[in-house]
């Protein structure tokens, strides 16, 4: 059998570039804090509450307040993207933020738009794009696809910066309390996204990492010569890269016994409804399992020859099969992790790259309402939210066990948003939410 292999030129793209912006609408004058009630408020604006802020839209929901931590739609996620030197995305040309079934200018549309901007080797992505081929999407195109759904959605002008802190559900509304502000509205949407996986207490002890161990969302320090990255996912091969280009050695610590190079984040399968399907009709055990198997960390293929030269060259060591149990600083400024088997791995500098956790609502909502059972809140399948508190939903990787593994990613961040979207303007119009087909009850999440 042939294998196909993509190159790793597929990884470089321009970024930076200059794109040309619509009219911003005109906007009254800006007050400190947003007005003190609304219809929806929608907790963080990363791709999903974009998704979401854009669906609302459409559906002539207008009185809505964003509430992110930086202030700036997606600001947060391509700080990460760009403190990684990533330079395309992972999700091909049909995962974008946005809406299922409103005709809008979606992310190929607007590539093709700009073709003149765009290099010969993204050109032919977007005609394997076109062709119904896997092609991937430039990190540019994507930032300046998003800044125009902000503009041509209104969702700047709603989009304010503070921490949420708490979502206190009340009698006839949810007031959700920030660090700056507080609103009532009549419902919310939770977009929180995912934080950062905590590494294992035993490894130093607990509390901040020791000097010279950082973590993948984190700057490295200047002037490392040889680096240590812990973990088997894209972000891990990100970091290699980066260090490899910087002319570093780099040491990989892999508790698998191989490197796993995929397509997409997950399966491909679940991206589609039949995949989707395979969560309808089975119960909690059988989810568990599901997402167990097809939610692991994965390399895109375009990495594959740069690792492997790279090793073949000596200029990357791989640790495969090797599993961390000790962290310490060294004499002479160096750091060693001690491995299970007793091996010994130095470095000037240990990037931690453990994977992330989702954001469920646990410390935002009360305990009571998140209802958490395996790490997971309780939310009703038609409309996503919480079924203890019907007026507060969630968007992005909390909805895994009723959308399966692809919840975490864009596509099944437009999925969620249909059905969030939908439930949440009929509410305010006093329609009945539409229903989707029932499951049984063992399979009801949280029951």
């Amino acid at each position: 059998m042939i294998k196909f292999v993509p190159e790793p030129h597929l990884l470089d793209s321009p970024r930076g570039r200059p794109w040309p912006r619509p009219p911003a609408p005109p906007s009254p004058a800006r007050e400190a804090s947003p007005a003190p009630t609304a219809d929806v408020v929608i907790a963080g604006a990363g791709p999903a509450g974009l998704a979401v802020a854009s669906a609302l839209w459409h559906h002539g929901v207008h009185d809505v307040v964003v509430v992110d931590r930086t202030g700036r739609p997606c600001g947060r996620f391509f700080g990460r993207i760009d403190l990684l030197g990533q330079r395309v995305l992972r999700s091909p040309y049909e995962h974008h933020p946005g809406v299922e079934g409103f005709r809008d200018c979606e992310l190929l549309d607007f590539a093709r738009l700009h073709w003149g901007r765009l290099t010969p080797t993204e050109r032919r992505e977007i005609r394997m794009a076109q062709s119904g081929h896997r092609s991937v999407v430039p990190v540019d195109v994507f930032d300046a696809y998003c800044a125009h759904l902000v503009t041509t959605h209104h969702i700047g002008e709603k989009t304010w910066q503070a921490t949420v802190r708490e979502v206190v559900p009340g009698p006839d509304a949810v007031r959700v309390h920030t660090d700056r502000f507080s609103v009532t509205a009549r419902h919310v949407v939770l977009c929180p996204g995912e934080e950062r996986r905590p590494a294992p207490e035993t490894w130093w002890g607990g509390g901040h990492p020791p000097r010279g161990v950082s973590f993948w969302d984190e700057s490295v320090p200047p002037g490392a010569r040889c680096q240590v990255v812990v973990g088997a996912g894209l972000t891990a091969a990100h970091l290699i890269a980066g260090a490899l280009e910087a002319g570093r050695e780099v040491h990989w610590v892999v508790r698998e016994t191989g490197e796993r190079y995929q397509c997409a984040d997950v399966n491909s399968t679940f991206f589609r409804p039949e995949g989707r399907k395979r969560f309808d009709g089975v119960g909690w055990a059988e989810r568990l399992d599901l997402m167990g198997r097809f939610r692991r960390a994965s390399i895109m293929f375009e990495f594959r020859p740069l690792l492997e030269r790279a090793e073949a060259e000596g200029r990357l060591v791989v640790h495969r099969g090797e599993a961390v149990k000790e962290i310490a600083p060294a004499v002479g400024g160096s750091v060693v992790l001690r491995l299970e088997s007793g091996r010994r791995v130095a470095g000037d500098h240990v990037v931690l790259a453990l994977g992330t956790t989702p954001s469920i609502g646990t410390g935002l909502l009360p305990d009571e309402v998140v209802d958490a059972r395996d790490g997971w809140p309780s939310l009703d399948e038609r409309t996503l939210s919480y079924r203890r508190e019907p007026r507060v939903s969630v968007v992005g990787a909390a909805a895994g066990m009723v959308l399966g593994p692809a919840a975490r990613n864009i596509d099944g961040h437009r999925v969620a948003t249909t059905r969030v979207a939908a439930a949440i303007a009929a509410q305010l119009r006093g329609v009945a939410t539409p229903a989707l087909p029932a499951a049984p009850a063992e399979a009801v999440v949280g029951v």
